[in-house]
């Protein structure tokens, strides 16, 4: 069986360590704990791993955040991925740092690459990890927040959180999105 998973996050070494990022940063744990290597490809870099007879393929657009759908669309075509078996990464402002909350479905939340991911494939039906960002920001300032770096409380333990948070992409694809949910969301 096979699973597109897709960290949202934006190309760039000044977009590298930003809240808005940590999907990349959760793929690239991902991927090291396989020794795996990601590779530039068409809209996104890539990479697979297997883990327990399950081949996932790891993609990190590099259409830019606001354009995840066309690269969402375009694994899952190559590689004949069904609906079922996607699974996208990204950050919530809704959530306390560094939690982790899976879902089976689910609006956008205001969030521009699940809108371009929802707009694309024409349906909200597909598996998501939201990691918590928290909301410490100033009226008007959203931008510069989910766009700054950690703080120094957040870098603490951004290893141990980003560690859960990758366990919880493969249990998606290995117990299944309802298991994945009692397992991990909370943690």
């Amino acid at each position: 069986m096979k699973y597109l998973v897709v960290g949202l996050g934006n190309p760039g070494a000044e977009y590298e360590s930003t809240r808005h990022n940590i999907g990349f940063l959760i793929l690239d744990a991902l991927a090291s704990a396989s020794n795996s290597i990601f590779s530039p490809d068409r809209y996104a870099d890539v990479c697979s791993i297997k883990s327990k007879g399950r081949q996932f393929i790891l993609i990190k657009p590099s259409t830019f955040m606001n354009l995840s759908g066309k690269a969402v669309r375009y694994w899952m075509e190559k590689e004949k991925i069904d609906l079922e078996n996607i699974i996208i990464i990204t950050d919530d402002l809704a959530l306390p740092f560094g939690k982790i909350r899976i879902r089976k479905k689910g609006s956008d939340g205001g969030h521009n690459g699940l809108k371009s991911i929802n707009e694309l494939l024409g349906t909200q039906q597909y598996n998501r990890l939201r990691f918590g960002i928290g909301s410490e920001f100033s009226k008007g300032k959203q931008v510069d927040y989910v766009l700054g770096h950690w703080n120094s409380d957040e870098l603490k333990t951004i290893k141990e959180r980003i560690e859960i948070a990758h366990q919880g992409a493969v249990a998606i694809g290995l117990a299944g999105a309802n298991r994945a949910m009692g397992d991990f969301n909370g943690r």
